[in-house]
């Protein structure tokens, strides 16, 4: 008896196979009978193991025989190479697949954006805009303490009108015509000088409801966001989140590294429920794409401004100098002004000192890492002023020959913008928004980048600009014209005529979109025709 032909396929026998048509009535008359069951007996260690009840199955529809055992393939190397060869050819194509899937949804996405307008300063009437900022613009000294103030006083000067929930410490009762609303705060667990607010007292959210705003602006992260948040959905009014402080970076400086994820998820969860988020800087509105807070097309930049008035070299002042210096202002000085925060890298400074020991250096402000600092400064020509404000800041400022700035997490770094516009030239590390204020085609013009803790290349630049007074005026020079191009007015219009208005569509749209199954229900029963909007 020949041995039986193998189907390609599924390797059965040919006999095996399913019956043809011109054989089908054939069969149906002569129906092939079972074989006869096999005799049970006791398998022996001689014996040939029983095949799986899996391979007793008929072997198709149509017929009763049992499915014989497959063979075995035995596969030569090349042939496994191919077999695997193939299989990540297919994951390839699949992820290839999903990736053109998601940038067709981006796309989709950024079509969806709303249609810019040619004439936005005349088509944005005056509004009634209510912010929520946390801690106070007004007593409590940060990075955005201009800006919000700034901000304030220019949205009044357009028209608008403006109440400010804040917390209640050191808060006047207006400003600029705006009407400021104070909430009890407590003190951060890990920051105690940084005081918090929820801002949902039955007081405040009268004071907001009376006021009908047409869009609630509230800063973030903090406790006072979600207040804002929770009034916004009850008045039902376009939420509008400004991110000033990068928390995921400061969290492992203060409290445990674990907490990162969690925070992410509150920052997700806030920016989702927002209708449009502003970013100080481009560097920190890649850091919310890439961490998916929210769309890409609801990230928006809030330009960088400076009071170029307030901040002049025309403040330079010996006497200041004299201070900053402890009695010797004809040796070099080095000054930092901003918060004394551990997340600040200020150590870093320390190491810097050492290898310049004919300098000075000064630390204008105040926070809660000064007494480590001002221990591990003891017995060198170190000065600390505490926070200084109006004209003694712009002094401090213009009086400095070097302002450096090892800090690795500025959403922006108003205090860099500050210092040249004071025309003083900057050392700075190339981290976070600070390449937002000294681009790469600046570096080296206005004022100095290093990379993160890169000792070496820092002191080289500072002892280049202190060892020539000629090459640092320059700079100082060419800080100052830089920064006067940018213009707070200009960053408000911006902000009041083009991203409120984007936030304004996108509410609108998301309005849209939860009406429209009530929509079909009442169209459905009550038969009423579709209206098309043009």
């Amino acid at each position: 008896m020949p041995p039986p032909t193998f189907d390609s396929l599924t390797l059965l026998p040919s006999s095996h196979r399913e019956p043809s048509s011109t054989m089908a009535s054939s069969l149906h008359s002569n129906p092939i009978p079972p074989p006869p069951p096999l005799p049970l007996r006791r398998p022996t260690s001689s014996s040939v193991s029983s095949p799986s009840p899996s391979l007793l199955a008929p072997c198709c529809s149509s017929c009763s025989r049992p499915l014989l055992p497959r063979r075995t393939l035995r596969l030569s190397l090349p042939q496994r190479r191919r077999m695997v060869a193939a299989r990540e050819k297919k994951g390839a194509a699949i992820e290839a697949i999903e990736e053109g899937k998601a940038e067709a949804e981006e796309a989709e996405a950024e079509a969806e954006a709303p249609p810019l307008l040619e004439n936005a300063e005349g088509n944005s009437k005056p509004r009634r805009i209510a912010l929520f900022v946390e801690p106070s613009p007004f007593a409590y000294v940060s990075g955005y303490k201009n800006r919000f103030q700034n901000f304030i006083k220019h949205l009044r000067e357009m028209g608008d009108e403006v109440i400010v929930v804040t917390t209640h410490e050191g808060v006047p009762q207006e400003f600029y015509g705006a009407k400021l609303i104070g909430s009890w705060s407590f003190p951060c667990p890990w920051y105690q000088k940084v005081p918090l607010s929820l801002a949902l007292s039955p007081r405040i959210i009268s004071e907001v409801a009376k006021f009908r705003p047409d869009i609630i602006h509230a800063s973030s992260p903090g406790i006072m966001v979600f207040g804002a948040l929770i009034i916004a959905k009850l008045l039902c009014v376009p939420l509008v989140m400004s991110y000033h402080t990068h928390v995921p970076i400061y969290i492992p400086r203060y409290t445990f590294s674990w907490l990162v994820k969690p925070m992410w998820l509150i920052i997700k969860f806030l920016h989702r429920a927002a209708d449009l988020t502003l970013v100080p800087s481009v560097a920190i509105g890649r850091d919310l794409q890439a961490a998916r807070v929210t769309a890409a097309n609801k990230i928006r930049l809030w330009n960088k401004g400076v009071d170029s008035e307030s901040f002049h070299p025309r403040y330079r002042s010996h006497e200041m100098r004299v201070r900053l210096t402890n009695g010797e202002p004809e040796k070099p000085l080095i000054i930092y002004v901003g918060r004394l925060g551990v997340e600040k890298s200020l150590d870093f400074l320390k190491r810097v000192m050492d290898r310049l020991p004919g300098a000075r250096i000064s630390f204008i402000g105040d926070g809660p890492f000064r007494p480590e600092l001002e221990q591990m400064f003891s017995g060198m020509p170190a000065v600390f002023t505490g926070t200084l404000h109006g004209e003694e800041l712009s002094q401090a400022y213009a009086s400095g020959d070097v302002f450096v700035m090892p800090s690795e997490s500025e959403t922006l770094g108003f205090v860099v913008l500050e210092a040249m516009s004071s025309g003083v030239p900057v050392v700075a590390a190339r981290a976070g928004g600070i390449p937002d204020i000294i681009p790469e085609s600046q570096d080296g013009k206005t004022s100095f980048l290093y990379p993160p803790g890169d000792l070496d290349e820092c002191v080289r630049k500072i002892e280049r600009l202190l060892s020539c007074s000629e090459f640092r005026e320059a700079m100082g020079r060419a800080a100052r014209r830089e920064m006067e191009k940018f213009d707070w007015r200009a960053a408000t219009r911006k902000i009041r005529n083009e991203q409120y208005n984007a936030a304004i569509w996108f509410w609108r749209k998301k309005r849209a979109q939860l009406l429209r199954p009530i929509q079909w229900v009442i169209r459905r029963f009550f038969r009423l025709p579709v209206i098309k909007y043009s």
